[in-house]
């Protein structure tokens, strides 16, 4: 029987397949998720679901390299969701009824955005290669450590060094944006 086709009580292979590993790595999933979404119970369940979605959507990932290699595809998969969902949480103005709370901040307005931009690239040209190429792939692109240093064929503390030391060098070239920059 190939995936999709029907067994008994209708269900299908594909359904068995997400079930099974939703049994066996939805628990783990789950507890990382939660720790992304600080503590949201209901968007860490989502993502868990989500991240089951794309396992039924890509089946060849799963089977690519063999059963050891579905669990850090999909936490892979949900930390990168969770990743886009705080960032679409964040690009998106929080919902409130007509009136403007006292204390609402004002936000810079595009003119400012777009000079701040400019000044932060001229201030990650004056970094080494090197501390470029962590604060690039770490913050820029949003890879982990492990990533960053398999990436680079560096150790993952180094990573964290240059990380350190990067952005220690910027609060120096920025100091009126040394508290974005934590």
């Amino acid at each position: 029987m190939t995936a999709g086709t029907s067994l008994t009580h209708g269900t299908t292979t594909a359904e068995h397949e997400l079930a099974a590993l939703q049994r066996e790595h939805g628990g783990p999933l789950f507890a990382l998720l939660y720790r992304l979404c600080d503590g949201d119970r209901q968007r860490a369940e989502d993502l868990v679901q989500e991240t089951l979605v794309r396992a039924w959507q890509h089946p060849e990932a799963l089977h690519a390299d063999g059963y050891d290699s579905v669990r850090p595809w999909l936490l892979t998969v949900a930390r990168r969701l969770a990743i886009d969902a705080r960032r679409a949480r964040r690009a998106r103005p929080p919902e409130s009824g007509d009136e403007v709370p006292e204390n609402a901040r004002v936000t810079a307005d595009h003119a400012e955005r777009a000079a701040a931009m400019l000044d932060v690239r001229e201030a990650v040209k004056t970094l080494t290669p090197e501390h470029r190429d962590v604060l690039v792939l770490v913050y820029f692109r949003g890879a982990s450590v492990a990533e960053a240093a398999q990436t680079l064929g560096i150790p993952p503390g180094t990573v964290k060094s240059r990380a350190y030391y990067a952005l220690r060098a910027l609060r120096r070239v920025l100091p009126g944006y040394a508290t974005d920059l934590r």
